[in-house]
């Protein structure tokens, strides 16, 4: 129908024009931009409909990195959003799906300077931005290029900084010196950011010791009321911990950390200044997130016994190293926050030592823990003595995932015993636990 046609009146309609407004507005809610644009030619209450602030509150778009004739109209369509509806937006999340080629990444960057232009220009209102994994260390991403889109996003930074309240960019994968010029510009004619929740992780590139930088204290100085931090390790010092318990400590809750073999990871952080961070931040809680740093000495410099520790999550990816252990980090280092540990995650290759007693008797002694994910060379009855606990009251997990990883390319056998514990605690299982447990060839 021609959108210049006369619109039919609601009286000429069926039971449909009589469709209470909120019961309309969740139909609108399921369709895609196309199908309302179509419904909204249907009568004059259903085109006001199409303009009802509900509808266009959270909106995600997508670019394809790759060239298509299916993705040729992505840009073209996110900027008829934004001019149309974009005072309406309160969250916005974009993603730029692995860019094929410098083509593409000009594109992709003429489209958000024009996109975030618009917005900047009629929106008063946006809440929280994320603009995860754009890599823009890539070679794909062109120094002009990649300066330009900088720009683009610092200016709209400093016009929106004022309304965000959720700001994440992880894996953006910048200089320190661009990064921190990003960031700044969210304190822009204002001494101080109100951002609450801030997501840095693998913002800056691999390998550079960010914790060493002066520039990157002062930017993170100027954040105030922090709810939730995330980032590497390789940007941790005594000087952040101290900036966080003197402009934070009051409004701190969360801090995911992950740290990469790739990251730098030696620095030397005292454990009184996370005692004094957990001591004024009271209601503080830290995440780990290890990613192939496995061994016992490069842990216990990191995992401090001052830190409130609520998960740690271990993964190797699948890498075997014949001379590392687990056991002393399953005896001697975790135990160490058995009263605030509440989740583990376990992912590595122990072909080479049997740590069935140890991992049973840490689930033990973490009275706290409610979430257990491992996969790992297992002995099937592992499974069997953890629901046992479970049953005896001797722990009180919700969530239990177990990958039993065997070398034997038929695992026939071990589901067969599996299917058999299952019946013997099903009544257990489907009334207390999130349970999955599986067999694994790793050949």
């Amino acid at each position: 129908m021609d959108e210049e046609s006369q619109l039919i009146q609601p009286q000429d309609q069926s039971c449909w024009a009589a469709l209470p407004d909120v019961c309309l507005r969740r139909v609108f809610w399921w369709l895609g931009d196309r199908d309302r644009s179509r419904a909204a030619l249907v009568c004059r209450k259903w085109n006001q409909m199409m303009y009802s602030a509900d509808l266009w509150r959270y909106r995600t778009i997508t670019f394809s990195g790759r060239p298509s004739r299916v993705h040729a109209s992505e840009f073209e369509s996110a900027l008829w959003y934004v001019k149309k509806f974009g005072h309406y937006l309160e969250h916005l999340e974009i993603k730029f799906l692995n860019p094929y080629n410098a083509v593409l990444t000009k594109k992709f960057q003429v489209t958000m300077r024009g996109l975030l232009s618009c917005l900047g220009k009629s929106n008063n209102r946006l809440k929280s931005l994320s603009i995860q994994h754009l890599e823009l260390d890539r070679l794909v991403w062109r120094n002009s290029i990649r300066s330009s889109f900088i720009k683009s996003l610092s200016f709209f930074l400093k016009k929106m900084g004022k309304h965000l309240d959720y700001l994440n960019l992880k894996g953006a994968r910048l200089t320190v010196e661009q990064g921190c010029h990003v960031l700044n510009s969210l304190s822009y004619l204002r001494s101080k950011s109100m951002v609450s929740e801030l997501n840095i992780e693998d913002y800056f590139s691999h390998h550079l010791a960010v914790y060493s930088s002066l520039q990157f204290h002062k930017t993170m100085a100027t954040f105030r009321s922090l709810v939730s931090l995330t980032l590497n390790y390789n940007c941790i010092s005594d000087e952040l911990l101290e900036n966080l318990c003197e402009n934070n400590a009051g409004t701190l809750w969360t801090m995911n950390v992950k740290c990469h073999v790739h990251d730098p990871h030696s620095q030397v952080i005292w454990g009184m200044s996370w005692a004094k961070l957990a001591r004024h931040a009271t209601s503080l809680k830290v995440n780990f997130f290890f990613e192939r740093v496995m061994k016992h000495e490069r842990l216990a410099r990191i995992l401090l016994q001052e830190i409130p520790v609520r998960s740690i999550s271990l993964r190797s990816c699948y890498f075997s190293d014949p001379d590392w252990s687990m056991r002393p980090t399953l005896t001697d280092l975790l135990p160490t926050f058995r009263h605030t540990l509440q989740k583990l995650t376990f992912e590595f290759n122990n072909n080479h030592e049997s740590l069935d007693e140890e991992l049973h008797l840490l689930i033990l002694s973490c009275r706290k823990l409610f979430y257990f994910k491992i996969w790992a060379f297992l002995d099937v009855k592992f499974v069997e003595r953890i629901l046992k606990s479970q049953e005896e009251g001797q722990c009180a997990l919700r969530t239990l995932k177990v990958r039993i990883y065997t070398n034997r390319c038929e695992t026939n056998e071990e589901d067969r015993t599996l299917r058999e514990i299952y019946r013997k605690y099903r009544k257990l299982i489907d009334s207390e636990l999130n349970y999955f447990v599986i067999a694994y060839p790793m050949m």
